[in-house]
């Protein structure tokens, strides 16, 4: 299987899914011989990676937001500028999240679509009935891990949002006290963030049965 990590790649992921040419580009990928399947499995794989440096983020994101409510003295907007910085990092990776989840979902279509049209080809019966139920099995386990990396996905933004409420009320009142008033929003980030954490590390491993499900079937 040709994996799919170089930047030109990439690139041209990019171009194809802007301009609305995925057909194309699969096409042309299927020319140097890399199928829609390879392609899934490697953006199943860029997806997993997604989540594990989002995962990592937010972990980062609420240690440094609570050091920041426990730090007496100091300059506030320093104190400002280091959460802000974390806030845009962790928008960046959830960004980064949904729009690979975009992605696997959108060959996963072209390389269903295809599999099922291509069902009406086979002349053997009984090769027809096998390719038909291989087809079932992958998009039944395709459908499990997209309903788990989703649920993840969507975790982020009730944090995001407390997260920039936060940053937006500390630009507006640089003092002690609102410092202060971070203190039970940290409380109620922790458990988010956690649930959160759970959620990634459950998407992820079910990442890594699917990418060994499509290797060996």
């Amino acid at each position: 299987m040709k994996i799919l990590r170089a930047p030109l790649f990439a690139a041209s992921l990019a171009i194809a899914l802007l301009s609305g040419c995925s057909s194309a580009y699969y096409g042309a990928m299927e020319k140097i011989g890399v199928a829609k399947r390879d392609i899934l499995v490697d953006r199943v794989g860029n997806a997993r990676e997604s989540q594990q440096e989002a995962k990592e983020q937010f972990a980062s994101a609420l240690e440094k937001f609570i050091a920041v409510t426990k730090v007496e003295g100091g300059s506030l907007k320093a104190k400002y500028d280091q959460l802000n910085d974390d806030f845009k990092r962790s928008e960046a990776r959830a960004t980064e999240v949904r729009e690979r989840i975009a992605a696997v979902s959108d060959v996963s279509d072209a390389l269903f679509s295809e599999w099922k049209k291509e069902l009406s080809a086979y002349s053997d019966r009984s090769l027809r009935d096998q390719s038909q139920r291989q087809l079932d099995e992958t998009k039944r386990r395709y459908n499990d891990l997209m309903r788990t990396m989703r649920a993840a996905a969507d975790r982020m933004d009730p944090i995001l949002g407390k997260f920039r409420d936060q940053v937006l009320f500390l630009k507006h009142n640089l003092n002690a006290q609102a410092i202060a008033g971070l203190t039970s929003t940290a409380s109620n980030l922790q458990g988010d963030v956690s649930r959160l954490i759970e959620d990634m590390e459950k998407s992820i491993r079910e990442a890594d049965e699917f990418i060994k499900s499509m290797k060996t079937s």
